[in-house]
């Protein structure tokens, strides 16, 4: 019994190196290549298709849907074929920088926010200043007509 427990923190040290080299084997295997792949290849066209749409489409997500997904499968497919991760922290930073440069101007809802039509948003704005006025006429009113009664 203590051979094996004694055995136990040299195996979990073991696999903890083991884990340690194949995470730092994998991320150094993924650093300058493969991001330089997915800016040649995933990038490049992303920001070719983004150029042909509007940009005052970019923050739509129905019209910007389709070239998101394809820049994340491009990511994806040049991580397999170099034998990384995905996600990774490249992936991760790559993402942010996307975000960054054409979408930063876009509420999270993936909508433009502008104001509603007048004929909306008027009467929000017309029925509590009606109602202030006449819910101080009323009192006005109201006062001057208990002080005659006893």
């Amino acid at each position: 019994m203590e051979l094996r427990s004694g055995a136990d923190p040299r195996r979990n040290a073991l696999l903890c190196l083991v884990l340690v080299v194949s995470h730092c084997v994998s991320v150094l295997g993924c650093g300058p290549h493969y991001q330089h792949a997915i800016e040649e290849f995933c990038l490049a066209k992303f920001k070719l298709d983004m150029h042909e749409l509007d940009q005052r489409h970019w923050c739509n997500w129905e019209d910007t849907v389709e070239l998101y997904g394809e820049l994340t499968n491009c990511t994806y497919l040049v991580a397999v074929k170099m034998g990384c991760f995905w996600p990774n922290q490249l992936v991760d930073e790559f993402f942010i920088h996307v975000h960054r440069h054409y979408f930063h101007d876009c509420s999270l809802s993936g909508r433009l926010l502008r104001d509603p039509p007048n004929r909306i948003l008027g009467p929000f704005i017309v029925v509590p200043i009606l109602v202030t006025l006449l819910m101080t006429a009323l009192v006005v009113w109201r006062s001057k007509r208990s002080e005659g009664i006893v």
